[in-house]
C-alpha cells in the first residue's frame, strides 16, 4: 500500500517534530539563575612610570541579565593605609564589559594581597544584589615609580621637573 500525504498527515508529523525539538531544547537549557551576575575577566596592577601613576582594577562582563541602570561598585584596598577607594558604574546597555579602577594609589608592596569587593546594586543603590571579593597581588612595588611624572602633555614631551631620585630598596 503506498504511503499518501495529507495536510493532516504533514501537521501532525510537523507539530510532533515541534514538540520534540521543544523538549530537547527545554531539558538541555542552561539555568542562568545559577550563574553570578558579573564575570571576572581579569585584574591587576598598572604601573606607568612616564605619568607616575599606579593603579589596580578589573574587567567584569555581565553574564547574568542586570536591569539598565544597576550600579557596579568596587571598593579598592588602600595600599597607603587610608580608607578604601569606593569606585562605581552605572549598566548600560549600550555594553556589558565594565572595567572598573582605583584612582591613583602608592604604598603598593610587591607581593601582598590588595582586597576588592564587588557589588552590584538595583539602580536607586537601596537593594543588593550580588556581591564577591578578590584580591590582587603586584609582582613589584611601587618604589620604581618616580614621584613626579617623567613627561607631560599629550606628546609625551620630557617634564621640565627632573623626578626625585628614589632612595634603593632595602637600605
Amino acid at each position: 500500500m503506498p504511503w499518501h500525504w495529507s495536510e493532516k498527515k504533514v501537521l501532525g508529523a510537523a507539530l510532533a517534530l515541534c514538540t520534540l525539538l521543544f523538549a530537547v531544547g527545554w531539558l538541555t537549557r542552561e539555568d542562568r539563575s545559577n550563574e553570578p551576575y558579573l564575570k571576572i575577566m581579569g585584574g591587576g596592577f598598572m604601573f606607568n612610570y612616564r605619568t607616575a601613576d599606579v593603579y589596580y582594577g578589573f574587567t567584569a562582563v555581565v553574564s547574568r541579565p542586570l536591569a539598565s541602570g544597576s550600579i557596579i561598585e568596587a571598593s579598592f584596598e588602600d595600599p597607603g593605609g587610608g580608607p578604601p577607594h569606593l569606585v562605581s558604574e552605572r549598566v548600560s546597555t549600550m555594553t556589558d564589559r565594565y572595567s572598573l579602577r582605583s584612582p591613583p594609589i602608592r604604598g603598593v608592596e610587591a607581593g601582598k594581597p590588595y582586597r576588592v569587593a564587588i557589588k552590584v546594586y538595583d539602580r536607586e543603590h537601596k537593594q543588593l544584589i550580588w556581591q564577591t571579593e578578590r584580591s590582587y597581588r603586584s609582582q613589584i612595588s611601587d618604589t620604581i615609580v618616580p614621584d613626579k611624572p617623567l613627561t607631560v602633555g599629550p606628546g609625551y614631551h620630557r617634564n621640565p621637573e627632573p623626578p626625585q631620585a628614589q632612595p634603593p630598596a632595602g637600605g
